[in-house]
């Protein structure tokens, strides 16, 4: 089914070895538009045996790629990034008909994707290691290499995006890889993938397996000849990876869940607070691991923020992608039935809803925009990952009480200050336990700045230079140094 701006194929197959081929079984399954409920396209479903032709693909790949000049290598994933401009409305109408986000931040998230490749490029033939001074009689220096074979497995929240996230870094460095995208969501990484293998990548750098996590991503981080792995998604699913990569000693990058809590304080501007608030919970229908879970109100300026805050939320356009609105639709049925799940924990522990909490009498999977007051920490709405537009308000009366809360859950990937007291701000940052903190603002990391987080929200970082570091080994070299003259006849 074609939507505004695009065009579907009947089918999609593997992308493996710069080309697609279907499964090996012939199995597809549909990809469905969340605005309508309605198929758009077929997908392959990958196979064990699949899974190990794409790695072995890659691994041989791997071991050319590496050799390739690192300013030929940055050339190349530049030039991916020059492609991917070049059809960036095709990729944000793929990404809005087959995610259901609104267009203009799928287009947002095209422009993210483009700057991965640009920015990764440049960093190249800047992977440099280091001299280490150790004596007289011996020279000693590092050299970063790449580790081979790269599985990603992506979430279906910003698919693309999250593609050129992973898959940019790990090339700079010298990496093949293989993709194995989540199940609702594969049409934009097998549009990129065309564009790296346009953009003149070797065949094999570049391989997508698309499938379920069982067979499919199950194969992919437990083959032997994998050599890292880079997830984002659930809790339960990273630990899971965990556990089967221990199997081959196989390091592992993961961006796991968040509850993220916002701190208001009566210093603020609250009109702009309102503001960055209802963007960090209803972007993409609160399908963000980042997003505002939950805010924490000074109990002086509660009722204040909320009036705002609900006045915007009660004023949102809900709709198709397709017609940019302010909130489109959920990514699946299954998810809605989950989201609703949750209003209902909500009330039934006593919360109260102050507005939304219903799905909309139309085709698609849209639900309104939620909030609930009255939320105390031992509720199931305070501590688990909603990932919805659901926002949970408590109030609080010291900045102690407002640490305990924010810290008082497993996750810790963002947190939030609202303050115009500086000192203030430097010290909630300081005590928030918390990969990311933003200050006034929400969602103000770029692909610069260092992503991921503290306690069961992940291990490792993505973005900035400090992703380069799950996609490089280091290896030390040591050279003793014989003094030659005493070796000499005669000397």
């Amino acid at each position: 089914m074609d939507q505004p701006g695009v065009s579907f194929e009947d089918e999609y197959g593997l992308h493996i070895d710069g080309r697609f081929t279907p499964p090996s079984d012939g199995e597809y399954q549909p990809t469905r538009d969340p605005a309508t409920g309605e198929p758009i396209a077929s997908v392959a479903v990958g196979t064990v045996e699949d899974v190990d032709r794409a790695v072995s693909v890659a691994r041989e790949a791997a071991a050319e790629w590496r050799d390739v000049p690192p300013d030929e290598r940055g050339r190349l994933v530049h030039r991916v990034g020059e492609l991917v401009d070049d059809n960036a409305e095709e990729l944000a109408a793929i990404e809005s008909a087959d995610q259901g986000k609104p267009l203009s931040q799928a287009r947002s998230d095209v422009a993210g994707a483009r700057r991965y490749f640009e920015y990764y490029a440049g960093a190249a033939d800047k992977l440099e290691g280091r001299s280490v001074p150790v004596g007289p009689d011996q020279v000693d220096f590092t050299v970063r290499e790449p580790y081979g074979v790269s599985a990603q497995v992506t979430p279906w929240n910003f698919p693309g995006n999250l593609f050129a996230r992973g898959v940019a870094p790990a090339l700079v460095a010298g990496n093949a890889v293989v993709v194995k995208p989540a199940p609702q969501t594969a049409l934009s990484t097998l549009r990129l993938a065309a564009l790296c293998a346009e953009a003149g990548l070797p065949d094999g750098v570049v391989n997508v397996v698309t499938g379920f996590g069982d067979p499919t991503g199950e194969a992919l981080v437990s083959h032997e000849n994998v050599d890292t792995i880079t997830f984002t998604g659930s809790v339960e699913t990273g630990q899971h990876i965990m556990k089967r990569a221990a199997e081959t000693i196989t390091p592992v990058t993961l961006e796991l869940g968040g509850k993220n809590p916002a701190i208001v304080f009566p210093d603020a501007d609250l009109d702009a607070v309102a503001d960055h608030i209802t963007t960090g919970i209803f972007t993409n229908a609160g399908q963000v691991c980042s997003a505002v879970d939950r805010l924490l109100v000074h109990e002086s300026i509660h009722d204040e923020l909320l009036d705002r805050i609900v006045r915007i939320a009660e004023g949102y356009e809900i709709g198709p992608g397709w017609n940019d609105p302010d909130l489109g639709p959920l990514v699946s049925e299954e998810h809605l039935e989950r989201v609703h799940e949750y209003i209902d924990v909500g009330r039934e522990a006593g919360a109260t809803l102050v507005t939304g909490g219903a799905s909309l009498d139309r085709p698609g999977y849209f639900i309104e925009p939620t909030v609930f007051t009255d939320v105390t920490p031992e509720m199931r709405i305070a501590r688990e990952e909603i990932f919805g537009p659901v926002l949970s308000v408590f109030r609080f009366t010291d900045e102690r009480e407002a640490i305990a809360l924010a810290n008082g859950v497993e996750y810790g990937l963002a947190a939030g200050v609202f303050t115009s007291e500086i000192t203030r701000a430097h010290r909630m940052s300081r005590d928030l336990e918390a990969g990311t903190v933003y200050v006034n603002a929400w969602f103000g990391e770029t692909n610069q700045t260092p992503f991921g987080g503290y306690k069961r929200s992940g291990i490792g970082r993505e973005k900035g230079l400090e992703a380069l570091d799950s996609y490089l080994q280091t290896k030390n070299i040591a050279i003793g140094l014989e003094d030659e003259a005493d070796s000499l006849p005669g000397a």
